[in-house]
């Protein structure tokens, strides 16, 4: 038998041309729940396996799926003929996400195995050409798969291979969870021999040594273990004695280590690479030289060798040298050890020129114990469940130790300081509270982490415009958790009477390499939120508390009375609708708009558009006169009388257009089209046909109240498809309608450029007046308008797209509330973002 390794947590891929044998392989060797075929999800999407067409469909549902096991840490293998190399990102990208190993096991059979497997099929006809296509797709392939990504790679290359092979799950080399200890956890040592050797003694450890009286080993009477959280070297008097002591105690047993970021970079010294020779590393150096060239190759093996995090007593506890977010936890990626060596940081720098870290234990919520060092403090404190051991030694504090399980701290004083601190010791940052945002957190620039987008930055003249509108308009911070994003239109047509259409929306999709997508009826309204609460506690509110509506800049959008009556009405359609009892939860927040738009813009409306359409009327009308009696009296004004008939035309035409906007406050309605967030769930990833679904059975319940979200169906691989949609936007726009907005059928989706745009606007020729004036349809306006450049409004798009999620993940996840505004303050600072006003 031929044993193929795989990591217990990973994403394995089984990749080969139809009929190769992967699935018969992935039945016998893999649990029933552990495997996702590409042709089962086929068939859950379009009721066939064989119908290629849903390809698309299928694959999205399968990495949803597959991204949930990854997310609750199970194996998961992919069924499917992963021969060509988008498909294979997609799946690296999607194992690198939940930092698991991406393996492949490789089916490189003869492709005459394959061609007479599918031959004798009666559930399907493939081609010999097809698979002819596949094999040569994989072997062109296979040399390449370590370089995309893939961790280890098995290749079966015959029959007899795959009859011979078997699967061995072995666990990763941080997955110590069957070691219960008891343990003595023990912070940076920087080289301080001495205090070691007193620290060990006052724990119990017996301390042996060479024949040069050289401590090499210890060894604790009731079989505890030491656990050294790294940083062991530079800074201190004696790095050789504690490196003999403590590789010594490794090897024997009676320890277990882990690597700090002095480590990895004495690793990079030693073994010739380029490194900055600072923070200590020329005194190790120094003193490393003075041994024997296999002391130094044998130093340098075992800082190697450290792994980056561990995790121990049934995962009841985990060490790591700058901690770890319970998301890492028994990970591997590049990503988690980089958190674990070094942490994270905000990008800035204190008044002593170090950078600040960011406080991830404030917000750490996990059951398992987290013992890290990494950053002095000057005594050892509890925040939620984890400690820093790192209290100074080197700089003139303590060497410190925290038995496990007991909690008992145990210290012994620094014989000196023997390395000044650039910043001293006791200046550490107070522990931050559960509550709302400080001041402080919102001044300056800012680095906000998102699970979609990775860091965001706010500059600090987008913190100062994102302040002034939080802290003048908008609601109650408790019950602000989400904002939506701007929305971007499409690249300028090239239509001649045309700056939007929908041919641009689509062929940014496209490129994207996303074909399915829904066209959404524009409302004339504005963008709200609803929040509706059945346990007001949960937003620190009084018990009548029925939830807010807010605009999309987070202010109330009714006087109190009016949002309870509206309140009312939403929260009774929900409950007719059976919304409740499919989401769950006790609160609700919904994503629509607001009719119509004169509620939030009234006084806009008055003072800005009517007021222009008044003054254009006029000064037509009088142009128009002038060049009548000009006319009348022989002069040649014939094309100056035209201008002037069609700027009087435009007006007219920008008039009928705001007069549209204007309704009855009265007879309020919401046009709901999403389901953003309900309990401790979110819905980015279930599909607009769901959202919608729900949004029609609210109007059905209140069909005088909510108004329903005209849409349709796009495939772009259907020319007639592409052609429906156009023409139903033109019969919007034509009737007066604001335009539609192109979307993603999937909601939220990946490509290999990053995330792709939650939604695109295609508005109308006419609404464009609004926005441009009544004369932009003019030859000279339009080519002036045509020339704007959408990237900077798209990027900025989808920051605020993964802000918003990030802020709803938060709050679901029972996050501190200042965690959930960080993330909507974040959009508020965004869209005080200059951009191209001809977007």
């Amino acid at each position: 038998m031929t044993a193929l390794d795989i990591p217990e947590l990973s994403l394995v891929v089984l990749m080969g041309a139809s009929g190769s044998g992967k699935s018969t392989f992935a039945r016998q060797h893999f649990g029933p729940y552990e495997t996702l075929s590409s042709d089962a999800f086929r068939g859950l999407v379009s009721n066939d396996e064989s119908d290629q067409s849903s390809t698309a469909a299928a694959f999205d549902a399968l990495q949803y799926v597959a991204s949930k096991r990854l997310e609750a840490g199970l194996l998961t293998v992919i069924d499917a003929t992963s021969v060509q190399p988008d498909a294979r990102r997609r799946l690296v990208e999607l194992a690198r996400a939940h930092d698991v190993l991406p393996v492949a096991i490789v089916f490189d059979l003869p492709e005459s195995v394959s061609v007479a497997r599918n031959a004798a099929r009666t559930d399907r006809d493939i081609p010999a050409g097809v698979v002819k296509r596949q094999s040569d797709q994989l072997r062109r392939s296979m040399r390449h798969l370590t370089k995309e990504g893939f961790r280890k790679v098995h290749v079966l290359r015959t029959l007899d291979d795959v009859a011979a092979a078997s699967i061995t799950r072995t666990r990763l080399l941080n997955d110590r969870s069957d070691e219960y200890g008891p343990f003595d956890a023990i912070g940076d040592v920087h080289g301080c021999r001495a205090e070691l050797e007193a620290l060990l003694a006052r724990l119990g450890y017996e301390i042996t040594r060479d024949d040069q009286g050289r401590p090499n080993d210890a060894r604790h009477p009731e079989g505890r273990r030491a656990i050294f959280l790294g940083d062991l070297v530079d800074r201190g008097p004696d790095v050789v004695g504690v490196l003999r002591l403590a590789m010594g105690m490794v090897g024997s047993g009676n320890a277990l280590a882990i690597p700090g970021n002095h480590e990895a970079k004495l690793v990079r010294a030693l073994r010739g690479a380029k490194v900055t020779v600072s923070h200590g590393l020329e005194e190790t150096l120094a003193q490393l030289a003075g041994e024997s060239a296999e002391f130094r190759e044998q130093v340098a093996a075992f800082c190697y060798d450290l792994v980056s995090h561990l995790v121990l007593d049934d995962g009841k506890l985990v060490v790591a040298h700058a901690g770890l977010k319970q998301q890492y936890h028994g990970r591997a990626s590049g990503r988690v050890r980089a958190f674990a060596l070094y942490g994270e940081t905000t990008g800035e720098s204190d008044e002593f020129g170090l950078p600040i870290r960011y406080p991830w234990a404030q917000d750490y919520r996990g059951k398992a114990v987290v013992l890290y060092g990494h950053t002095p403090v000057p005594t050892v404190e509890w925040i939620n469940n984890t400690a820093c051991l790192d209290t100074g030694c080197v700089f003139g504090g303590a060497l410190s130790a925290m038995r496990y399980p007991e909690r008992e701290v145990v210290s012994v004083p620094a014989e000196r300081v023997w390395c000044e601190p650039v910043r001293p010791l006791g200046s550490v940052a107070p522990v931050r509270a559960d509550g709302v945002l400080d001041l402080s957190d919102v001044q300056g620039k800012l680095i906000i982490e998102t699970s979609l987008h990775g860091r965001v930055g706010i500059k600090e003249a987008q913190s100062a415009g994102g302040l002034e509108t939080m802290s003048r308009w908008a609601a109650d911070p408790r019950w602000l958790i989400y904002l939506p994003p701007t929305m971007s239109p499409p690249q300028a047509s090239e239509r001649e009477r045309y700056l939007e259409h929908p041919d641009e929306a689509f062929a940014y999709f496209r490129g994207q390499g996303v074909t399915e997508l829904i066209c959404e009826e524009k409302h004339m309204g504005s963008r709200a939120m609803v929040l509706l609460v059945r346990d007001p506690a949960r937003f620190g509110a009084s018990d009548n508390w029925r939830g807010a509506i807010l605009s999309r800049t987070g202010r109330p959008f009714f006087e109190p009375e009016a949002e309870a009556r509206m309140l009312d009405a939403l929260d009774k359609a929900v409950a007719w609708a059976g919304v409740w009892d499919e989401i769950g939860g006790d609160w609700v927040l919904l994503d629509g708009e607001m009719l119509p738009w004169s509620i939030k813009t009234g006084d806009l409306i008055r003072s800005h558009y009517a007021s222009v359409g008044a003054a254009g009327v006029t000064a037509t009308a009088a142009a128009t006169s002038v060049l009548s009696r000009a006319a009348a009296s022989g002069l040649d004004v014939g094309s100056l009388a035209r201008r002037a008939r069609a700027r009087a035309d435009n007006v007219e035409r920008f008039r009928g257009v705001y007069r549209r906007y204007v309704g009855d406050p009265g007879e309020a309605r919401f046009a709901p089209f999403q389901v953003l967030a309900s309990g401790n769930a979110t819905f980015e990833s279930r599909d607009h046909g769901w959202h919608l679904a729900i949004a029609d059975r609210l109007v059905s319940a209140d069909p005088k109240v909510l108004t329903p979200t005209g849409r349709l169906r796009v495939d772009l691989g259907d020319p007639v498809s592409v052609d429906a949609s156009v023409a139903w936007w033109e019969r919007l726009t034509e009737a007066g309608g604001e335009g539609m907005v192109v979307k993603p059928f999937a909601n939220l989706t990946r490509s290999g450029k990053g995330l792709v745009q939650p939604g695109i606007k295609v508005r109308g020729r006419e609404y464009l007046r609004l926005i441009y004036g009544p004369d932009y349809t003019d030859t000279g306006s339009l080519t002036r308008l045509r020339d704007r450049d959408t990237g900077h409004k798209r990027s900025l798009a989808a920051r605020e797209y993964a802000l918003g999620i990030e802020a709803l993940r938060r709050f679901t996840a029972g996050e501190p509330l200042w965690r959930v505004h960080e993330a909507v303050f974040g959009v508020l600072a965004l869209e005080s973002e200059p951009i191209d006003p001809r977007l």
